[in-house]
């Protein structure tokens, strides 16, 4: 009989990852921190966010020590300069011209944008950005929470870039 080892090691990258999570202001430092250890599972190295997001280390855990955390006052400048590095501006919403994000082919440069708990993505940030894309929700409420949502799409796009 074959014995499993629980906590094996992390699978090794073969280049850097070019995913980045960028974060409207959150409502919750709980969903930031969990956003953080969720991108840190993903081998992410930044998220960029403005407000008064602060981890909670005890809910970020290795993430904390693993992510560079950027804190800055507005994401439109923050966004202009990703665009200028070359990276696809993903939002992660519910929009009428979102796509199916069973769908969507990532773009290895990729970062993606979340919005704020309750409000989402604001007219003005989804204006800037390259695509919108969402995941389907099959019963109440209408919509993941944003650290669930977030976790869900970085999932999806180390499916789609499992080396890097």
């Amino acid at each position: 009989m074959f014995q499993h080892q629980r906590h094996k090691p992390p699978r090794e990258l073969t280049q850097p990852r070019e995913l980045l999570v960028v974060c409207a202001p959150l409502r919750s430092n709980i969903n930031l921190s969990r956003i953080a250890r969720a991108a840190s599972c993903c081998g992410v190295e930044r998220i960029f966010c403005t407000g008064q997001g602060k981890l909670d280390r005890r809910i970020a855990r290795d993430g904390a020590d693993a992510i560079r955390i950027e804190t800055h006052r507005s994401l439109p400048p923050v966004l202009d300069d990703l665009r200028q590095e070359g990276y696809r501006l993903v939002g992660l919403e519910q929009t009428t011209g979102s796509i199916d994000i069973h769908h969507y082919e990532f773009a290895r440069k990729t970062a993606l944008v979340v919005g704020n708990e309750r409000t989402g993505l604001t007219s003005e940030l989804l204006a800037l950005l390259d695509n919108v894309v969402e995941l389907p929700v099959w019963g109440m409420p209408f919509s993941y929470n944003v650290a669930t949502a977030t976790a869900m799409a970085l999932y999806e796009y180390c499916r789609q870039f499992p080396e890097g």
